[in-house]
């Protein structure tokens, strides 16, 4: 039971996710300033939460997360930053393929890490999934984007690195964790964003977007990771990919091509598939579940 409700949250957490794209192209703000707004508001709404749900808890609760803790708030800053120049120097289609080897990379870590072992099923359903994102990018990668793609690979490897690190901290809650990390981000963008006053109306979208988008996101991601292993995690996430062009579709009328409903298909198909049919990973004997604690 708590393997499925650890796979709900997650999935809540790539619905949430995948409403990125749909705030980016609602509010009328430039990249970095909607990073410092949206940071700003998911950081202070993820500790509202710990606060209100802990009270006197919640001071022992931040000092809890240990290196773990302050390794999720460095990964997690670093991924948003090399995305948003990764997206500067290459295509959008190659990000999108590059950070399908997510479920990868993640396999490679927790093993390390962990000690957590996949089974095929769980690799032949990323397999799958990353061959439906090839097709939803048109496979289309193009030449003088080295950089660009390098970067998406950092990208890529430093949110594995801060899912793997939300594993194993697993044991403590890790809330407090990654609503610092948005408060780093948001502090990191600062001088570069545009901060004076904003309307009201703008103002509320930019509220939502830190707080039902990547606060919700982060908060439903730290809460599922307890229950379910780092792998699954992070092919579970992959489901924001397909998601994202829907909320556009059905708010802005932009009807995506047929490689994109055909590679979210099988996107949405590997993923269960996968879940489905998975039973609980392996884990060596040298995993050192005392340092989790």
């Amino acid at each position: 039971m708590a393997r499925w409700l650890g796979l709900f949250l997650l999935a809540g957490s790539a619905v949430a996710y995948s409403l990125a794209g749909f705030f980016t192209r609602l509010i009328p703000l430039d990249a970095v300033t909607l990073l410092f707004w949206r940071g700003l508001f998911a950081g202070l709404f993820i500790l509202l939460v710990v606060w209100l749900r802990y009270r006197r808890q919640a001071w022992p609760m931040i000092r809890a997360i240990g290196w773990p803790g302050f390794g999720i708030a460095v990964m997690g800053s670093l991924s948003s930053y090399i995305y948003l120049s990764s997206l500067r120097l290459t295509t959008v289609a190659d990000v999108a393929v590059i950070y399908a080897t997510l479920p990868f990379v993640t396999a490679a870590l927790a093993w390390v890490a962990l000690r957590e072992r996949e089974g095929w099923r769980v690799l032949v359903g990323s397999l799958a999934a990353l061959a439906g994102i090839a097709l939803m990018a048109g496979g289309a990668f193009r030449s003088g984007h080295l950089l660009g793609d390098t970067l998406a690979f950092a990208m890529t490897l430093t949110y594995a690195a801060m899912i793997v690190l939300i594993r194993r901290g697993r044991h403590v809650s890790m809330m407090p964790a990654v609503g610092i990390q948005c408060l780093v981000s948001a502090l990191a963008a600062a001088p570069f964003a545009r901060l004076g006053p904003v309307e009201s109306l703008p103002l509320l979208q930019l509220l939502l977007f830190g707080t039902c988008q990547l606060g919700l996101g982060l908060m439903l991601l730290s809460l599922g990771m307890r229950r379910v292993p780092a792998t699954q995690a992070a092919l579970i996430s992959l489901l924001d990919t397909p998601l994202a062009p829907l909320w556009v579709w059905l708010a802005f009328g932009e009807t995506p091509p047929v490689a994109t409903l055909v590679g979210g298909t099988v996107i949405m198909a590997a993923v269960c598939w996968t879940i489905i049919g998975s039973p609980r990973p392996s884990v060596l004997p040298a995993a050192a579940e005392a340092g989790d604690a």
